[in-house]
């Protein structure tokens, strides 16, 4: 019974997901996700109280991919420079794993603007995102890879920056650019900046 649950749960997710970047949030009803899932409203509202509920749980589904992902980056052994160079290829895996559900990410930006409760949902994670990285960048300065006056708070958003600004160009212009080559590149200028030159 608890698994038939979940499969509905997630079968709901799915159908959603699919609208939402086919017609966005706002022009998509309960009764059209209903459909899709071949559901009824009460299985619905069982599962999600309101749409904003619905919405909310596929942030918090794609927020949790992207933190197992970044978690799993920094390995023993391996020096703040090389982890990031971990962490470029990160992105090209959400972007394999997002499987044109990429406009959901806009969607998410779009519905931060206008809820609250999205916006909390949404935003949250990048200050986490952004101490991750800031914590990464002093670690390297502390072990010597990095340079001593780089301000890590500074950096740390910058990384940030660039990972937000190229799955943005991937939703607006997918072909313009093998976009995993774009990250790893960027994230290869802004390591120069920084690390310490091999005397």
């Amino acid at each position: 019974m608890q698994k038939r649950s979940q499969e509905t749960r997630n079968l709901i997710i799915s159908e959603a997901i699919k609208l939402f970047c086919r017609s966005g949030y706002d022009a998509t009803g309960v009764a059209e996700i209903c459909q899709a899932a071949g559901i009824s409203k009460g299985a619905f509202y069982h599962h999600f109280p309101s749409k904003q509920d619905l919405f909310l749980a596929i942030v918090d589904q794609w927020l949790q991919g992207v933190n197992s992902q970044l978690l799993s980056f920094r390995t023993p052994g391996k020096t703040v420079p090389q982890s990031m160079q971990e962490m470029a290829k990160t992105l090209g895996l959400i972007f394999q794993a997002a499987n044109g559900q990429l406009p959901m990410f806009m969607e998410f930006m779009v519905q931060a603007s206008r809820d609250k409760a999205v916006w909390n949902a949404t935003i949250a994670p990048y200050r986490q995102y952004q101490s991750q990285f800031a914590k990464l960048i002093n670690d390297g300065i502390e072990e010597g890879s990095l340079k001593p006056d780089v301000d890590a708070e500074t950096s740390a958003w910058v990384v940030i920056a660039l990972a937000i600004g190229i799955l943005l160009q991937g939703i607006v212009v997918p072909d313009a650019a093998d976009w995993e080559k774009v990250t790893d590149a960027g994230i290869k200028m802004i390591l120069e900046s920084m690390q310490r030159s091999k005397a």
